[in-house]
């Protein structure tokens, strides 16, 4: 969304055009954005707002000032990620695979010459993956990359076909020594999924990982490379966070998901039971099923039966799924349904490796 300020001729493009190329894809994770139209959206902000506007500015960089000036910068912008697009969907259809693509892909002299285009956030190759995704998924249509072993699994075969832990260790060394820090962190994380334990694999891993971060122009593949490198030697330390400030701008929908995104499906295939909500602020109803280690929950104006039937406010359900218990609420039916439900749910762990088993 592009906010334009006319009794001031500025133009706020929010997120959407910043000093440098953006992340079509996060790292951290997300849905897969849309570099057509957020190429179209900038020619429209041009045609809309532009040649009115003195002064171009966005949530997190600094302006750009003078009209011509910041119709070139938006310009250049919207060429980026229609550029980015349009090339790697040319060559998807020649047959190419998103890493393929994106090793060998060549911006315009003249959008590469434009410092703002330079992926010092985003990164051409992970967008140009992105974008692979976004169309064809995760599966590149050879059917050997279609059911491969997961890390520990492929770590330990790669391991046993180089001839040993201290063979593969050694490879990755002399890769390392190469310069090919790429492939050397590839085959040091193989070695440290077959053996965690192993000094020396995990000494290799650490060098390329903090090699390859040093050497990021963008700034979260540095951050990857180099949080990475940290883990090796240790567990992550996550940073505390709290959804509290959240929760009261969910929707009780919303309220609902985080619920079953936590339910622990094979402890939940046997167990059945059913909830009817009713919100007395807002005059809704959901109806609640476990059914098959799922939690269903809909809106409903029905009044089946119920194992148990709640009445309360938004606010008491936020109350009571964080545990400050169920005053003011009333329950008709079997009150240990909810505490049923909740103990088939697994706590999120914010302190799960990534670089090591």
């Amino acid at each position: 969304m592009n906010f334009f300020f006319p009794d001031h001729r500025a133009l706020c493009l929010a997120e959407n055009a910043t000093h440098n190329l953006h992340n079509l894809l996060t790292l951290r994770g997300a849905e897969v954005r849309d570099a057509r139209n957020w190429s179209r959206y900038l020619a429209e902000a041009i045609e809309m707002f532009g040649y009115d506007s003195d002064v171009a500015f966005a949530s997190h960089h600094w302006p750009t000032w003078g009209t011509d000036n910041l119709i070139g910068y938006l310009t250049e912008q919207r060429d980026l990620y229609a550029y980015l697009h349009d090339q790697t969907l040319r060559q998807l259809n020649q047959g190419l695979v998103g890493s393929e693509i994106a090793e060998d892909f060549e911006m315009p002299p003249a959008l590469d010459a434009a410092w703002h285009t330079h992926g010092y956030y985003g990164s051409v190759s992970h967008n140009v993956k992105a974008i692979y995704q976004r169309y064809l998924g995760w599966y590149d249509g050879n059917p050997a990359h279609l059911w491969q072993h997961p890390p520990e699994g492929a770590g330990a075969r790669y391991v046993r076909a180089i001839g040993g832990i201290e063979a593969a260790v050694a490879r990755a060394r002399e890769f390392a020594d190469e310069g090919d820090l790429r492939f050397a962190a590839e085959l040091a994380s193989h070695a440290v999924f077959a053996d965690p334990g192993h000094a020396g694999a995990k000494a290799v891993l650490a060098d390329a990982l903090t090699r390859l971060g040093y050497g990021s122009e963008c700034a979260t593949w540095r951050n990857n490379y180099l949080v990475g490198a940290s883990e090796v030697d240790g567990p992550p330390h996550p940073a505390e966070v709290s959804a509290a400030g959240m929760a009261s701008a969910l929707t009780i929908t919303q309220v609902f998901d985080s619920v079953a995104i936590r339910i622990n499906g094979p402890k939940a295939w046997d167990t059945t039971a059913t909830i009817r909500w009713h919100f007395t602020d807002v005059d809704q109803s959901y109806r609640m099923e476990l059914s098959n280690g799922v939690l269903i929950h809909y809106p409903t104006g029905r009044s089946d039966p119920a194992d148990l039937v709640v009445t309360l406010t938004k606010s008491q359900l936020l109350g009571l799924l964080s545990g400050s218990g169920s005053d003011g609420i009333a329950m008709d039916g079997d009150a240990t349904t909810i505490s049923s439900i909740v103990a088939l749910t697994d706590r999120p762990d914010p302190a799960f490796p990534i670089v090591t088993p």
